[in-house]
């Protein structure tokens, strides 16, 4: 299983959450911070799409790890309840065309 870790402690907002998700799973400069981005990104990382610097082997499963968790809860909840509504969304994405859900979140 694969891991990313997103430190909780330096998202404050949507765009902080943005370049945060950015330097973590190692997406393109030309990343243009929105969620749908974001679900685009991460829709295809069993594939060779340059997408993400994360690479995924035949079901396996990203584990997305938010440090300070807490932290991200008091000062952005909504960013954190798109996150998770996201990850729900990219799974299905993935189960429709057959695969194995991809992503795991873990609030720590």
């Amino acid at each position: 299983m694969a891991t990313v870790e997103l430190n909780g402690a330096a998202i404050t907002d949507a765009e902080s959450f943005h370049v945060e998700s950015q330097r973590a799973f190692g997406f393109p400069d030309s990343y243009p911070h929105t969620m749908d981005s974001w679900v685009d990104c991460l829709s295809y990382l069993r594939d060779e799409d340059g997408m993400s610097s994360v690479r995924l082997k035949k079901d396996e499963v990203l584990h997305i790890v938010v440090t300070h968790s807490e932290a991200l809860r008091e000062r952005a909840p909504d960013v954190l309840e798109e996150m998770a509504f996201c990850i729900i969304g990219i799974n299905e994405r993935y189960e429709d065309y057959g695969e194995k859900a991809a992503l795991e979140l873990e609030l720590r």
